[in-house]
């Protein structure tokens, strides 16, 4: 994936959604060429000149001033994610290109995670790494998510393919299409934070091939950083419940997020959690089954 390029077309994108009269300028008649914000225009906004701000969304710039960056920002009325993502694709940070798999090999967890992971009995919870891979998780995420991670291959275990190219979440998640753009921007940040990563850029080509949603939305250049809300799902056997999502950074793996879902201690939605947990303990290997605490 080219920065430049996605400088370009992210810029383009944000001047697009912008009208002259919701930034105070003056609105002359005539037919406009372009949706939104002119060029010259934002310029204006932004205090630089026309020709330094043609070179930035041209990505001709070298080396760009986090004061320059955050009047554009400011001029395009950029959210924080947006913002963070402005600044990975203007001033790339040269990072170590991501491993190419080998032998189906993965991005690794320290034991002592998934330790954590498997003691959350019945909280659902997951490891992301790298491109949204699944790369760490527990029975009662995959209860949850109603498909057995164990039984998936590894390129298989990515959060964009569960939820762009399995038939099944369009059920699972209440609001699939909110789930499915808010998953999409979560991939737009990591790509633009390893834009020379090869199999980042093979799984959107994939996913762009295979999902006309997907495609739709990627042009769209929108991205998504939030770390924690409530999640609606109609599960095939617990039914309807709501519940809140925690996206937590592991501290010395910066591209690593873990992800737990939680309810409420007495709500409907904690007594289906619960449910949930007996019901997948009751269908695995009661030998491997954790004891169940008194629901009373």
């Amino acid at each position: 994936m080219d920065p430049r390029a996605e400088l370009s077309e992210f810029l383009r994108s944000r001047r697009a959604r912008l009208r002259p009269e919701d930034t105070g300028l003056p609105v002359f008649g005539g037919r406009r060429r372009v949706p939104g914000l002119r060029r010259e225009e934002l310029a204006q906004l932004a205090g630089v000149s026309v020709d330094y701000y043609v070179r930035l969304e041209q990505g001709r710039l070298g080396n760009v001033s986090e004061s320059i960056l955050n009047a554009v920002a400011v001029a395009l009325r950029l959210d924080d994610a947006e913002r963070t993502h402005l600044y990975d694709l203007a001033r790339p940070v040269r990072r170590q290109r991501p491993p190419q798999r080998q032998g189906g090999g993965r991005e690794q967890v320290r034991p002592s995670q998934q330790w954590l992971l498997d003691a959350l009995y019945e909280v659902p919870a997951y490891i992301l790494g790298r491109r949204l891979d699944v790369i760490a998780w527990n029975d009662q995420a995959s209860a949850l998510l109603s498909v057995d991670l164990d039984a998936l291959g590894p390129e298989e275990r990515n959060m964009a393919r569960l939820i762009f190219l399995d038939d099944s979440a369009r059920d699972l998640w209440g609001n699939w299409t909110q789930k499915a753009r808010d998953t999409l921007g979560g991939l737009r940040m990591h790509a633009g934070q390893y834009p020379d990563d090869p199999l980042m850029a093979q799984l959107v080509g994939e996913l762009s091939l295979r999902s006309t949603e997907f495609r739709q939305w990627w042009a769209d250049h929108d991205v998504w950083v939030k770390p924690h809300g409530t999640m609606h799902f109609h599960h095939p056997v617990v039914g309807e419940f709501s519940l809140a999502y925690e996206a937590l950074a592991v501290p010395d793996a910066p591209e690593q997020t873990l992800v737990t879902y939680t309810a409420q201690p007495g709500s409907a939605a904690h007594t289906a959690l619960r449910l949930l947990a007996t019901w997948h303990a009751d269908s695995r290997d009661p030998v491997k089954t954790p004891p169940m605490s008194d629901p009373s």
